[in-house]
């Protein structure tokens, strides 16, 4: 499943450290960001470049909710529902997001480009409610503000799909 070329890159990720399962967070990562995801096949392939058992690294990947054991959109949208969140109208970003997306949280768009999932804080507080896709942070979110952020994130697929 995973190329050669990967594997090079991982064992030399591997080999810059002391022991080796000290980058195994690191190297799922690396092997969803080419992938999309963590499936079964990646598991027990990462678990034997770092000497682990699939076991071992299934535990660490349900622990990190940044690892996806599942198959997840182009754009992964946490909602923040932390206390703070749900002060500030966290219902009604889920409410209009879902509807503006056609799905329910925890779930993906048919064309793939949207995940939409929970998270328990962001550590955005201060501009509650807030919500991250992939690595970036929207605070003090309004409808129209999810409006533009999601047009804006259809039009760069778009463009990406036009290259």
């Amino acid at each position: 499943m995973l190329s050669d070329a990967l594997k090079e890159t991982l064992r030399g990720k591997i080999a810059q450290g002391e022991h080796p399962r000290e980058h195994a967070v690191d190297v799922m990562l690396e092997i969803q960001k080419r992938c999309g995801y963590m499936s079964d096949e990646a598991m027990e392939e990462a678990a034997t470049l770092l000497g682990m058992s699939p076991l071992e690294l299934e535990e660490l990947a349900t622990f990190y909710d940044h690892i996806y054991r599942e198959p997840v959109g182009k754009y992964v949208i946490r909602v923040c529902d932390s206390a703070v969140c749900w002060m500030h109208g966290h219902l009604s970003v889920v409410d209009h997001l879902t509807s503006l997306l056609g799905i329910g949280m925890g779930e993906t768009t048919p064309d793939g480009l949207f995940t939409v999932l929970p998270v328990c804080c962001l550590g955005y507080c201060d501009r509650a409610p807030a919500m991250m896709i992939n690595q970036r942070i929207f605070g003090q979110l309004t409808p129209e503000k999810i409006d533009r952020v999601i047009r804006r994130l259809r039009e760069e697929a778009s463009f990406d799909e036009a290259e």
